[in-house]
């Protein structure tokens, strides 16, 4: 497959338009489901400005959606070279299921350890597929994962001390935590499920069950070292590649495409 070629140094949504990337068609089906994950999560975590329990976590929650935002941008734009849609017609003008994201990033924010615990499984899930993913023979997906990948430890370092903060705090906070795992648990299976949009795209693509094995090793000991218990709990069919979503997905939409399907084509 030949793409165009894009500097990770200054990977932007802008430098992949003008270094002219153009994705194939398979890579561009499979970075609209990475584009879409970070941009369902974006919205979820941009919920919490003004509403996180502390002025310093309104400004953390929002600069990780930012981040969240940013390798979403880069990941939609990529994906609609190859059909001549832009990152805005994208994001704000397909149905729900036309959306590709894992249902974990749709969940409802919750209780502030509901979020928490969502934004440590996302942020290791995260953390190792970019990782994998700056390896890409594809030079735009690398370029965009090298970059994404220096924000994403971050945002574990973030998750993580929030994790020990609340498991180890009060009695109150401790079982709040554990209830904020088990309500997420559910949706981590999916994460590291078969991505049907990767199959065939050896070297350009990863796979996401090669990514289990780093998730069995880091996360259980973070949440023992938490003074938590890991949950026991079923894993959920899933199906979010497949424009499958949960009840809250029609809402998170209905609110984050508002006002551009009400001013179409209109600039500020």
């Amino acid at each position: 497959m030949k793409t165009s070629h894009v500097k990770s140094t200054a990977i932007t949504p802008e430098s992949i338009v003008e270094a002219g990337a153009i994705a194939p068609g398979p890579v561009a089906d499979y970075a609209l489901g990475l584009g879409d994950d970070a941009l369902v999560l974006a919205q979820r975590l941009g919920e919490w400005i003004a509403h996180a329990p502390e002025l310093e976590e309104d400004v953390a929650l929002g600069n990780i959606a930012l981040d969240q935002l940013g390798h979403a941008r880069s990941m939609l734009t990529y994906a609609g070279s190859a059909w001549g849609k832009t990152e805005d017609e994208l994001a704000y003008f397909r149905g729900e299921s036309e959306f590709r994201n894992r249902q974990l990033f749709e969940r409802p924010n919750g209780d502030f350890a509901v979020t928490i615990a969502r934004q440590l499984v996302a942020s290791v899930y995260f953390d190792s597929l970019y990782t994998a993913l700056a390896d890409s023979t594809d030079p735009t997906l690398a370029a965009i994962a090298a970059k994404a990948v220096k924000e994403v430890d971050y945002h574990l370092d973030h998750s993580v001390q929030w994790l020990l903060r609340l498991g180890r705090g009060t009695e109150l906070s401790h079982e709040r935590m554990q209830r904020g795992l088990e309500t997420i648990w559910p949706f981590v299976g999916e994460l590291y499920s078969a991505d049907p949009f990767a199959e065939g795209l050896d070297g350009v693509a990863v796979d996401p069950r090669t990514l289990q094995a780093r998730f069995d090793d880091v996360v259980p000991r973070l949440i023992a070292d938490a003074s938590l218990t890991l949950p026991a709990i079923p894993f959920a069919r899933g199906g979010g590649r497949d424009g499958r979503h949960s009840e809250s997905m029609g809402p998170l939409l209905a609110e984050m495409q508002v006002l551009a399907r009400a001013h179409p084509g209109a600039k500020w």
